[in-house]
């Protein structure tokens, strides 16, 4: 069975292409060619979060279940978001495998989420942010081995601060196909560059809960700019990371640097307490923590605030961390032989409809 989108546009190697048919045959895109007629909505893939906690109302760590990832995941397509890893922060090892044996579950029901992000445990205490200090540890070999068999596939990135990490950990995780992101870390510009020569493929929410820019002492920040491989993600809210610095970073690195929400949603149990402050999640004792943010409104940011074209703001939502993730011949952009997840936009950017592989939401 065919179905056929009509008379859009959509950006390709950032060039507005319009009057054009998307056709689309079971999951896939299988053709793309000239409309009959002009006019219609802008076509840009749906977005991929590699890093949020909770949505519709379900804080995942505080009711990890199945139930919960089916709202989590509903959620996020309705707001466009048709690819996710959801993220639990530093906790017990209970809860760790509480939220891992509800993703294992949860497999043959999955729609939009990857897997699992584990922001922590191992991390450095001196940069925690919101994260609780009692749970911090250094990992084990052994532990890491057991998590990952516990984990039987599902766990697909994991934030540590590798400068206090064996690097015999570090290469385990690698090894296994574990997306490792260098975060909570106190990282010299030595020590984040050795990390990432090794092979830690990127870096969790660029500028927060870690060694800043100095001019005697430049950090994560400047260790990534300077690497050639290295990504970052960023939170494009304009509270956890200044506009002018999202763009300051945006130019430095390019295709390296990509969206995530980072968002939360209220909590008033477990050690993760979030309450909505404004347009922001903060502690109980006002630490900033989790985000208010949609994909969608990252992107809109990424325009309106940081000077970023509307075909790059996209691609930071989608292609970038597709690549990262290692599938973005699948999906997070708009070609023969992807997946059909796309969303339609209007002239103000808002969502119209959500098709997520090949069927319209």
């Amino acid at each position: 069975m065919s179905e056929l989108l009509r008379n859009i546009s959509y950006y390709q190697n950032d060039q507005l292409i319009t009057n054009q048919e998307i056709v689309i045959r079971d999951l896939n895109i299988v053709d793309i060619k000239a409309a009959t007629s002009s006019g219609g909505n802008l076509v840009v893939p749906g977005f991929i979060d590699l890093q949020i906690y909770g949505a519709g109302g379900r804080l995942f760590s505080a009711n990890p279940s199945v139930e919960s990832l089916h709202i989590i995941e509903d959620d996020l397509l309705q707001k466009g978001t048709t690819g996710f890893l959801a993220c639990i922060a530093t906790n017990t090892p209970a809860v760790f495998n509480d939220c891992i044996q509800a993703a294992k579950e949860h497999r043959p029901y999955v729609k939009n989420c990857y897997g699992l992000h584990l922001e922590g445990p191992f991390l450095n205490p001196k940069r925690l942010g919101a994260h609780v200090p009692e749970y911090v540890r250094k990992a084990s070999l052994d532990e890491i081995k057991a998590l990952l068999d516990f984990g039987d596939g599902v766990i697909k990135m994991m934030t540590i601060a590798p400068e206090l990490q064996d690097d015999a950990v570090v290469q385990y995780l690698l090894d296994h196909q574990v997306v490792v992101s260098l975060g909570h870390s106190n990282s010299t510009f030595e020590e984040a560059t050795a990390a990432y020569n090794m092979g830690v493929q990127t870096t969790t929410h660029l500028f927060n809960a870690m060694s800043p820019i100095h001019h005697r002492e430049p950090g994560i920040p400047t260790a990534v700019f300077n690497h050639n491989k290295a990504m970052a993600s960023i939170i494009a809210d304009g509270r956890h990371v200044d506009f002018e610095v999202v763009k300051f970073a945006q130019k430095l690195l390019k295709d390296r640097l990509f969206l995530i929400t980072d968002a939360v949603t209220a909590c008033d149990s477990g050690p993760y307490q979030h309450r909505l402050s404004g347009d922001k999640y903060v502690m109980p004792d006002g630490t900033l923590s989790g985000s208010s943010l949609t994909m969608l409104q990252a992107v809109q940011n990424c325009v309106a605030h940081c000077d970023i074209a509307l075909p790059e703001a996209l691609k930071m939502a989608t292609s970038y961390p597709a690549r990262l993730m290692g599938i973005e011949n699948l999906t997070g952009k708009i070609a023969t032989g992807c997946e059909a997840n796309l969303l339609v936009l209007d002239q103000e950017l808002e969502i119209q409809q959500v098709i997520f592989k090949g069927k319209l939401l």
